[in-house]
């Protein structure tokens, strides 16, 4: 199963990847760093002034999801280690992932993907970056969900 999970979106934890599991689903997990909010903070920021998606998925909780980008940064300061190494090392070591669906678009990313593969984080790190996580809003998968009114109150 492909999946909307990271360290800012986590809804999947209550329900999904328990039933995957009992099921033995895979699941791959697509945005794992959150359109790029756990890459770099101020970077997420300019990013999201033209990112509709982005914008969808993340405004609502753009405070929240701000202090869970400053949690991981505060991770990765001990070792020097690049915020979307940890972020992706993250989401490889929950129950029931089994990847990420990551699309790097400059070369240093494919050394963060390495690095959340084969320097696992380390386990004196303290993952208060879920501390300030809320949930986030159900969002319409198409136009026409949105057009009959998915995500809104029943």
């Amino acid at each position: 199963m492909q999946n909307h999970y990271n360290l800012m979106v986590r809804e999947e934890e209550r329900e999904m990847l328990p039933l995957c599991a009992a099921e033995g689903v895979g699941v791959i997990p697509w945005s794992p760093l959150a359109r790029g909010g756990l890459r770099a903070i101020g970077t997420r920021q300019r990013a999201l002034e033209t990112d509709e998606i982005g914008k969808k998925l993340y405004n609502a909780t753009a405070e929240a999801d701000r202090l869970v980008a400053e949690k991981v940064a505060e991770n990765c300061a001990p070792g020097g280690v690049p915020r979307a190494q940890v972020a992706l090392a993250w989401l490889l070591q929950q129950a029931g992932s089994h990847g990420a669906d990551y699309w790097p678009t400059k070369p240093h990313h494919l050394d963060d993907a390495v690095g959340g593969i084969v320097d696992p984080i380390e386990q004196r790190r303290d993952w208060d970056a879920r501390r300030p996580y809320v949930p986030h809003p159900i969002q319409c998968e198409s136009a026409e969900d949105a057009r009959s009114g998915c995500g809104a109150a029943r």
